[in-house]
């Protein structure tokens, strides 16, 4: 196969695959761009929430999503390259969805926060995809620091998601229905 190169194991015990490294670094800055995008949109979605433990949740989020950021340029460090963003077109259409959720709600309806967590797990969800990938990704070029810093944001990913889950269950799904 044309372009097909066959890693090789450096001096350092690092693997040396040009290409899944270089397909690596730039799904890095994809989810870079998109962290930095989220971490603008949170307070919006927090100002449009009707309920205060959906906005104290996006509020939570945000700090999550700035720590998010900084491990990420901690990641760039570690391999050895610039910090960089590449625009990610699934964020920049889950943010668009969410944008679209709070125009289309009544502003002080339990409607608005239903969509408002639904808009946001979609986010989580792309984010738990992408960081369990980006994860394996690493330990497979043995970057094993990059690794465990990219499983402490997927934990963190899937715990933000059980928590939009349970202010779903709590209340405002059950409320949004009777509106």
């Amino acid at each position: 196969m044309a372009g097909k190169t066959n890693p090789q194991v450096g001096e350092n015990g690092i693997i040396d695959h040009p290409e899944f490294l270089e397909f690596f670094i730039e799904q890095l800055k994809d989810i870079y761009w998109a962290e930095k995008h989220l971490a603008t949109a949170l307070p919006k979605m927090q100002k449009a929430a009707t309920s205060q433990s959906l906005a104290l949740a996006f509020e939570k989020h945000k700090i999550e999503t700035d720590m998010h950021i900084l491990t990420l340029e901690e990641v760039f460090d570690l391999l050895g390259e610039k910090v960089a963003a590449k625009k990610c077109d699934a964020m920049a259409g889950l943010l668009e969805e969410a944008g679209t959720v709070i125009n289309e709600t009544d502003r002080g309806s339990m409607v608005r926060d239903a969509g408002l967590i639904a808009a946001a797990q979609k986010v989580e969800h792309y984010e738990i995809a992408t960081y369990g990938t980006l994860r394996v990704f690493a330990a497979h070029l043995g970057q094993t620091e990059v690794a465990k810093l990219l499983s402490q944001t997927l934990a963190n990913e899937k715990d933000t998601d059980l928590a939009l889950t349970a202010i779903a269950e709590s209340f405002v799904n059950e409320q949004a229905a009777s509106e």
